[in-house]
């Protein structure tokens, strides 16, 4: 094991920084991690400066941020490099995309909450979850209105006393 002195092995510089090896290791061969010296022995050093940069990166990984736009922070942290207006456009337009996505996930879940909310349980009822998913379904939405027309015919028959 390397000493504090001459800095930390890979497994040390993971654990510091709350990732796997495989992540430091990958994130040296895409770029975002500069390559460390070696020892005579050919193990890689690393020192405070390097789990710095990879809680950075592990931080805007987190946060939905891509590797391009990771990259581009990367050299915005450097006060030579960049304004907070750059990174403002960055995080900004990262921000839109999260609203979106979250926008999508609010109206899968409201499509989803309300198929599991038509399931009736009963042994010759149709399954709206599965109606959703077949291949008559162009949109979930479209299945669920379909499903819909099906459970007034089944309530129907049920008023009624016919049966299909």
């Amino acid at each position: 094991m390397l000493t504090k002195a001459r800095g930390i092995a890979a497994g040390q510089l993971a654990q510091a920084a709350g990732v796997n090896l495989e992540t430091v290791r990958y994130y040296e061969t895409i770029g975002l991690m500069p390559a460390p010296p070696r020892t005579s022995g050919g193990h890689r050093v690393y020192d405070d400066a390097h789990v710095r940069r990879l809680a950075f990166i592990r931080r805007g990984r987190e946060l939905g941020f891509s590797i391009d736009e990771i990259r581009a922070l990367l050299i915005l942290n450097d006060p030579r490099h960049g304004s907070c207006a750059e990174v403002k456009d960055i995080a900004s337009t990262h921000l839109t995309e999260v609203r979106r996505k979250l926008a999508d996930l609010t109206r899968l879940e409201s499509i989803l909450a309300a198929s599991v909310a038509r399931c009736t349980s009963e042994p010759l009822a149709p399954c709206p979850v599965l109606d959703m998913l077949g291949p008559e379904a162009s949109s979930p939405d479209a299945a669920l209105k379909t499903l819909d027309r099906s459970l007034d015919g089944l309530r129907h028959d049920r008023q009624t006393g016919d049966r299909a």
